[in-house]
């Protein structure tokens, strides 16, 4: 976890920040069987900053996403209010959420930004209500 003041530091020096902890996770990814390296960063409403890369498994169930893993950590150490989400893959031009990975953020940042990433740093940015417009909800 690192912590980026939102009060001092410009919205530029936070776009590196993201990018540069993408970039660093990337290297933990674990990728044998679809050899699709993702990494994530989460930024926190406070400023804090968690990172995620996908872990796959022989049993293909039990694979965990980048995004999951970045949003766990958080909730983990007591983080409620997420700003966004930028992901990258530099195998995939323009990587997003599995539908797994939506209904778990939706569970706990409906508000959220996903931001995708290319390799030459274009970035795309799409509200989680564009990508998951009838999430599911449980109700008695």
């Amino acid at each position: 976890m690192a912590r980026i003041s939102s009060k001092s530091v410009l919205h530029k020096k936070i776009s590196k920040e993201l990018v540069r902890r993408v970039h660093k996770v990337l290297k933990n990814s674990y990728a044998p069987y679809s050899k699709i390296t993702v990494g994530a960063a989460l930024y926190c409403a406070n400023g804090n900053i968690y990172t995620g890369c996908n872990v796959e498994n022989g049993s293909y169930s039990l694979t965990m996403c980048a995004e999951r893993i970045a949003l766990y950590k958080a909730l983990s150490e007591g983080e409620k209010s997420f700003f966004l989400l930028l992901l990258y893959s530099p195998e995939i031009k323009s990587i997003l959420p599995c539908g797994a990975c939506l209904q778990v953020l939706n569970e706990f940042a409906p508000e959220i930004v996903i931001v995708t990433m290319n390799q030459e740093k274009e970035f795309h940015f799409y509200p989680l209500k564009t990508l998951l417009t009838k999430p599911f909800k449980y109700s008695v």
